[in-house]
Protein backbone atom coordinates (compact mmCIF):
# COMPACT_ATOMS: atom_id res chain seq x y z
CA UNK A 1 0.00 0.00 0.00
CA UNK A 2 2.94 2.30 0.79
CA UNK A 3 4.54 2.05 -3.10
CA UNK A 4 0.93 2.63 -4.34
CA UNK A 5 0.63 5.81 -1.76
CA UNK A 6 4.15 6.73 -3.37
CA UNK A 7 3.20 6.11 -6.83
CA UNK A 8 -0.05 7.90 -6.58
CA UNK A 9 2.08 11.01 -5.32
CA UNK A 10 4.53 10.94 -7.80
CA UNK A 11 1.72 10.86 -10.96
CA UNK A 12 1.13 14.36 -9.31
CA UNK A 13 4.19 16.11 -10.75
CA UNK A 14 3.10 16.26 -13.91
CA UNK A 15 -0.43 17.16 -12.59
CA UNK A 16 0.41 20.02 -11.29
CA UNK A 17 3.11 21.24 -14.03
CA UNK A 18 0.03 20.87 -16.12
CA UNK A 19 -2.21 22.91 -13.72
CA UNK A 20 0.21 25.93 -13.44
CA UNK A 21 0.75 25.96 -17.12
CA UNK A 22 -2.77 26.34 -18.12
CA UNK A 23 -3.57 28.89 -15.07
CA UNK A 24 -0.12 30.65 -16.47
CA UNK A 25 -1.79 30.76 -19.99
CA UNK A 26 -5.58 31.97 -18.94
CA UNK A 27 -4.44 34.75 -16.82
CA UNK A 28 -1.35 35.78 -18.98
CA UNK A 29 -3.82 36.43 -22.17
CA UNK A 30 -7.03 37.54 -19.41
CA UNK A 31 -7.78 41.18 -20.55
CA UNK A 32 -6.73 43.95 -18.18
CA UNK A 33 -3.13 44.93 -17.05
CA UNK A 34 -2.15 44.46 -13.21
CA UNK A 35 0.28 47.77 -12.93
CA UNK A 36 -2.70 49.29 -14.09
CA UNK A 37 -4.87 48.22 -11.43
CA UNK A 38 -1.83 49.01 -8.79
CA UNK A 39 -1.17 52.39 -10.31
CA UNK A 40 -3.90 55.73 -9.11
CA UNK A 41 -5.97 56.66 -12.23
CA UNK A 42 -4.06 59.07 -13.29
CA UNK A 43 -0.88 57.20 -13.61
CA UNK A 44 1.33 58.05 -16.59
CA UNK A 45 2.47 55.79 -19.34
CA UNK A 46 6.06 56.28 -18.04
CA UNK A 47 5.19 54.77 -14.43
CA UNK A 48 3.46 52.18 -15.85
CA UNK A 49 5.97 50.98 -17.81
CA UNK A 50 8.11 51.10 -14.89
CA UNK A 51 5.44 48.94 -12.66
CA UNK A 52 5.19 46.13 -15.51
CA UNK A 53 9.29 45.99 -15.27
CA UNK A 54 9.00 45.79 -11.57
CA UNK A 55 6.24 43.41 -11.42
CA UNK A 56 8.10 41.17 -14.29
CA UNK A 57 4.98 41.39 -16.92
CA UNK A 58 7.73 43.54 -19.74
CA UNK A 59 9.18 39.61 -20.22
CA UNK A 60 7.96 37.43 -22.75
CA UNK A 61 5.81 34.06 -21.69
CA UNK A 62 7.61 31.43 -21.43
CA UNK A 63 10.41 33.59 -19.32
CA UNK A 64 7.88 34.60 -16.93
CA UNK A 65 6.78 30.73 -16.72
CA UNK A 66 10.36 28.95 -16.42
CA UNK A 67 10.87 31.94 -13.56
CA UNK A 68 7.49 31.13 -12.00
CA UNK A 69 8.68 27.36 -12.03
CA UNK A 70 12.07 27.95 -11.01
CA UNK A 71 11.39 29.85 -7.95
CA UNK A 72 8.77 27.08 -6.67
CA UNK A 73 11.09 23.86 -7.13
CA UNK A 74 14.36 25.52 -6.03
CA UNK A 75 13.50 28.04 -3.16
CA UNK A 76 9.64 26.88 -2.53
CA UNK A 77 8.82 30.67 -3.40
CA UNK A 78 5.23 31.35 -4.79
CA UNK A 79 5.46 34.47 -5.40
CA UNK A 80 4.51 37.91 -3.53
CA UNK A 81 1.11 39.33 -3.34
CA UNK A 82 0.85 42.33 -5.89
CA UNK A 83 -1.82 44.07 -3.23
CA UNK A 84 -0.58 43.21 0.31
CA UNK A 85 3.34 42.36 -0.71
CA UNK A 86 3.07 39.83 1.20
CA UNK A 87 4.43 35.95 0.02
CA UNK A 88 1.31 34.01 -1.41
CA UNK A 89 2.16 30.87 0.51
CA UNK A 90 1.21 33.15 3.87
CA UNK A 91 -1.53 34.37 2.52
CA UNK A 92 -3.20 31.22 1.89
CA UNK A 93 -2.13 29.00 4.99
CA UNK A 94 -3.49 32.19 6.94
CA UNK A 95 -7.02 31.66 5.13
CA UNK A 96 -6.81 28.12 4.50
CA UNK A 97 -8.03 26.76 7.97
CA UNK A 98 -11.37 28.40 7.70
CA UNK A 99 -12.24 27.24 4.28
CA UNK A 100 -11.24 23.59 6.37
CA UNK A 101 -13.82 24.53 8.93
CA UNK A 102 -16.67 25.06 6.55
CA UNK A 103 -15.61 22.25 4.43
CA UNK A 104 -15.68 19.79 7.27
CA UNK A 105 -19.01 21.22 8.81
CA UNK A 106 -20.90 20.82 5.04
CA UNK A 107 -19.04 17.20 4.70
CA UNK A 108 -20.70 16.19 8.33
CA UNK A 109 -24.59 17.93 7.43
CA UNK A 110 -23.98 15.97 3.46
CA UNK A 111 -23.33 12.58 5.07
CA UNK A 112 -25.48 12.73 7.83
CA UNK A 113 -28.57 13.65 5.85
CA UNK A 114 -27.78 11.96 2.81
CA UNK A 115 -26.90 8.75 4.15
CA UNK A 116 -29.42 8.45 6.27
CA UNK A 117 -32.05 9.65 3.64
CA UNK A 118 -30.73 6.87 1.83
CA UNK A 119 -30.76 4.28 4.12
CA UNK A 120 -34.49 4.83 4.81
CA UNK A 121 -35.39 5.47 0.71
CA UNK A 122 -33.44 1.91 -0.21
CA UNK A 123 -35.20 -0.34 2.89
CA UNK A 124 -38.84 1.74 2.41
CA UNK A 125 -38.56 1.91 -1.26
CA UNK A 126 -41.71 3.57 -3.25
CA UNK A 127 -42.76 4.40 0.21
CA UNK A 128 -44.25 8.35 0.88
CA UNK A 129 -40.91 9.19 2.81
CA UNK A 130 -38.96 7.73 -0.33
CA UNK A 131 -40.91 9.65 -3.18
CA UNK A 132 -40.46 12.73 -0.70
CA UNK A 133 -36.67 12.37 -0.14
CA UNK A 134 -35.96 11.57 -4.02
CA UNK A 135 -38.02 15.18 -4.87
CA UNK A 136 -36.11 17.05 -2.64
CA UNK A 137 -32.77 15.58 -3.89
CA UNK A 138 -33.91 16.43 -7.58
CA UNK A 139 -34.37 19.96 -5.80
CA UNK A 140 -31.09 19.87 -3.73
CA UNK A 141 -28.90 19.17 -7.50
CA UNK A 142 -30.60 21.98 -8.97
CA UNK A 143 -30.73 24.53 -6.51
CA UNK A 144 -27.82 26.96 -7.10
CA UNK A 145 -25.31 27.53 -4.11
CA UNK A 146 -25.54 31.20 -4.60
CA UNK A 147 -29.29 31.36 -4.42
CA UNK A 148 -29.40 28.90 -1.60
CA UNK A 149 -27.46 31.17 0.15
CA UNK A 150 -29.35 34.23 -0.06
CA UNK A 151 -32.37 32.51 0.75
CA UNK A 152 -31.08 31.12 3.64
CA UNK A 153 -29.82 34.33 4.76
CA UNK A 154 -33.16 36.22 4.08
CA UNK A 155 -35.09 33.72 6.01
CA UNK A 156 -33.25 32.88 9.00
CA UNK A 157 -31.00 36.21 9.38
CA UNK A 158 -33.66 38.62 8.44
CA UNK A 159 -37.00 37.54 9.40
CA UNK A 160 -36.34 34.86 12.09
CA UNK A 161 -33.09 36.78 13.17
CA UNK A 162 -31.88 33.23 14.52
CA UNK A 163 -28.61 33.22 12.96
CA UNK A 164 -26.04 36.04 11.89
CA UNK A 165 -25.91 36.29 7.90
CA UNK A 166 -22.16 36.91 7.82
CA UNK A 167 -18.65 36.60 9.14
CA UNK A 168 -17.19 33.79 11.03
CA UNK A 169 -16.50 35.08 14.76
CA UNK A 170 -18.82 32.59 16.17
CA UNK A 171 -19.92 29.36 15.67
CA UNK A 172 -22.97 30.14 15.05
CA UNK A 173 -21.94 32.05 11.83
CA UNK A 174 -21.06 28.79 10.41
CA UNK A 175 -24.32 26.88 10.24
CA UNK A 176 -25.80 29.01 7.36
CA UNK A 177 -22.87 28.30 5.55
CA UNK A 178 -22.60 24.59 5.99
CA UNK A 179 -26.22 24.38 5.18
CA UNK A 180 -26.02 26.24 2.03
CA UNK A 181 -22.95 23.68 1.08
CA UNK A 182 -23.78 20.66 2.51
CA UNK A 183 -27.64 20.43 1.29
CA UNK A 184 -26.58 20.09 -2.22
CA UNK A 185 -23.49 17.29 -1.41
CA UNK A 186 -26.48 15.61 0.80
CA UNK A 187 -28.53 15.01 -2.38
CA UNK A 188 -26.05 13.35 -4.65
CA UNK A 189 -24.70 11.50 -1.17
CA UNK A 190 -28.53 10.38 -0.83
CA UNK A 191 -29.18 9.37 -4.36
CA UNK A 192 -26.22 7.17 -4.50
CA UNK A 193 -26.48 5.76 -1.19
CA UNK A 194 -30.51 4.69 -2.13
CA UNK A 195 -28.91 3.06 -5.70
CA UNK A 196 -26.14 1.16 -4.41
CA UNK A 197 -28.63 -0.05 -0.69
CA UNK A 198 -31.14 -1.20 -3.37
CA UNK A 199 -28.69 -2.61 -5.68
CA UNK A 200 -27.27 -4.78 -2.60
CA UNK A 201 -30.21 -5.54 -0.39
CA UNK A 202 -31.50 -8.14 -3.67
CA UNK A 203 -28.27 -10.12 -3.58
CA UNK A 204 -28.36 -13.85 -2.27
CA UNK A 205 -26.42 -13.07 0.77
CA UNK A 206 -28.92 -11.01 2.42
CA UNK A 207 -31.90 -13.63 1.68
CA UNK A 208 -29.34 -15.92 3.15
CA UNK A 209 -29.09 -13.48 6.60
CA UNK A 210 -32.44 -13.07 6.67
CA UNK A 211 -33.18 -16.74 6.11
CA UNK A 212 -30.64 -17.37 9.29
CA UNK A 213 -32.57 -15.00 11.26
CA UNK A 214 -30.41 -11.94 11.50
CA UNK A 215 -32.40 -8.52 12.56
CA UNK A 216 -32.62 -6.10 9.76
CA UNK A 217 -30.73 -3.70 11.71
CA UNK A 218 -28.31 -6.08 11.31
CA UNK A 219 -28.68 -6.68 8.07
CA UNK A 220 -29.20 -3.12 6.70
CA UNK A 221 -25.76 -1.76 8.57
CA UNK A 222 -23.21 -4.53 8.99
CA UNK A 223 -24.40 -6.51 5.58
CA UNK A 224 -25.69 -4.14 3.39
CA UNK A 225 -24.27 -0.81 4.11
CA UNK A 226 -20.49 -2.22 4.28
CA UNK A 227 -20.90 -3.53 0.91
CA UNK A 228 -22.33 -0.76 -0.33
CA UNK A 229 -19.86 1.71 0.72
CA UNK A 230 -17.28 1.85 -2.05
CA UNK A 231 -19.73 4.10 -3.93
CA UNK A 232 -20.56 6.09 -1.41
CA UNK A 233 -17.16 6.82 -0.39
CA UNK A 234 -16.28 7.98 -3.82
CA UNK A 235 -18.97 10.37 -3.71
CA UNK A 236 -18.29 11.67 0.21
CA UNK A 237 -14.57 11.94 -0.88
CA UNK A 238 -15.19 14.37 -4.62
CA UNK A 239 -17.72 16.07 -2.29
CA UNK A 240 -15.16 16.67 0.14
CA UNK A 241 -12.50 17.95 -2.27
CA UNK A 242 -15.11 19.90 -4.21
CA UNK A 243 -16.19 22.00 -1.08
CA UNK A 244 -12.77 22.44 -0.48
CA UNK A 245 -12.12 24.04 -3.83
CA UNK A 246 -15.44 25.38 -4.67
CA UNK A 247 -16.59 27.01 -1.73
CA UNK A 248 -15.58 30.66 -3.88
CA UNK A 249 -19.05 31.51 -3.95
CA UNK A 250 -20.85 30.58 -0.71
CA UNK A 251 -17.75 32.21 0.92
CA UNK A 252 -18.22 35.39 -0.69
CA UNK A 253 -22.00 35.66 -0.04
CA UNK A 254 -21.41 35.15 3.84
CA UNK A 255 -18.20 37.10 3.88
CA UNK A 256 -15.71 34.61 5.20
CA UNK A 257 -12.73 35.33 4.79
CA UNK A 258 -10.82 32.12 3.57
CA UNK A 259 -9.61 30.89 0.65
CA UNK A 260 -12.32 30.89 -1.82
CA UNK A 261 -12.82 34.88 -1.35
CA UNK A 262 -9.39 35.19 -1.83
CA UNK A 263 -9.10 33.37 -4.71
CA UNK A 264 -12.41 35.80 -6.10
CA UNK A 265 -10.79 39.42 -4.77
CA UNK A 266 -7.51 38.14 -6.28
CA UNK A 267 -9.39 37.56 -9.85
CA UNK A 268 -10.80 41.03 -9.72
CA UNK A 269 -7.85 42.73 -9.33
CA UNK A 270 -5.34 41.07 -11.12
CA UNK A 271 -3.39 39.71 -8.64
CA UNK A 272 -1.54 37.16 -11.18
CA UNK A 273 0.94 35.50 -8.22
CA UNK A 274 -1.93 34.75 -5.84
CA UNK A 275 -4.34 33.26 -7.92
CA UNK A 276 -1.88 31.10 -9.61
CA UNK A 277 -0.70 29.91 -5.74
CA UNK A 278 -4.60 29.35 -4.62
CA UNK A 279 -5.56 27.40 -7.78
CA UNK A 280 -2.16 25.32 -7.20
CA UNK A 281 -2.65 24.54 -4.15
CA UNK A 282 -6.53 23.71 -4.28
CA UNK A 283 -5.76 21.12 -6.99
CA UNK A 284 -2.97 19.95 -4.66
CA UNK A 285 -5.45 19.28 -1.89
CA UNK A 286 -8.10 17.84 -4.50
CA UNK A 287 -5.72 15.09 -5.21
CA UNK A 288 -4.37 14.37 -1.77
CA UNK A 289 -7.93 13.68 -0.81
CA UNK A 290 -8.56 11.30 -4.44
CA UNK A 291 -5.40 9.81 -2.53
CA UNK A 292 -7.10 9.23 1.15
CA UNK A 293 -10.54 8.17 -0.58
CA UNK A 294 -8.40 5.50 -2.76
CA UNK A 295 -6.94 3.95 0.59
CA UNK A 296 -10.03 4.16 2.56
CA UNK A 297 -11.32 1.98 0.00
CA UNK A 298 -8.63 -0.96 1.59
CA UNK A 299 -10.11 -0.61 5.09
CA UNK A 300 -13.32 -0.53 3.54
CA UNK A 301 -13.08 -3.93 1.60
CA UNK A 302 -10.65 -6.52 2.19
CA UNK A 303 -10.54 -7.63 -0.96
CA UNK A 304 -8.88 -4.41 -2.44
CA UNK A 305 -6.62 -4.42 0.37
CA UNK A 306 -5.49 -7.98 -1.23
CA UNK A 307 -4.64 -6.56 -4.27
CA UNK A 308 -2.36 -4.07 -2.95
CA UNK A 309 -0.38 -6.45 -1.31
CA UNK A 310 -0.75 -9.13 -4.82
CA UNK A 311 2.49 -8.41 -6.21
CA UNK A 312 4.31 -8.91 -3.30
CA UNK A 313 2.59 -12.68 -2.50
CA UNK A 314 2.89 -13.29 -6.37
CA UNK A 315 6.81 -12.78 -6.00
CA UNK A 316 6.52 -14.77 -2.91
CA UNK A 317 4.80 -17.57 -4.48
CA UNK A 318 7.29 -17.90 -7.94
CA UNK A 319 10.45 -17.82 -5.23
CA UNK A 320 9.15 -20.58 -3.51
CA UNK A 321 7.73 -22.29 -7.07
CA UNK A 322 11.46 -21.96 -8.11
CA UNK A 323 13.06 -23.57 -4.72
CA UNK A 324 10.68 -26.56 -5.06
CA UNK A 325 12.05 -27.07 -8.67
CA UNK A 326 15.70 -26.62 -7.65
Amino acid sequence: MLKYAVKRLLMLIPVLLGVTLIIFTLLHFTPGNPAEMLLPDDATEEQIIQKEHELGLDQPFFVQYFNYLKKIVTEGDFGTSYTTGRSVSEEIFVRFPRTIILASASILVAVAMGVICGIISATKQYSTFDHIAVAVSMVGVSMPNFWQGLVNILIFSVWLGWLPPSGFSHWTCWILPALTIGTASAANIMRMTRSTMLEVIRQDYIRTARAKGQTENVIRFQHALRNAMIPIVTVIGNSFGSMLCGAVVTESIFSIAGLGKLLVDSINVRNYPMVQGCVLFLALIHAVVNLGVDLLYAFIDPRIKSQYGGSKKKKALSKAAVKEAA
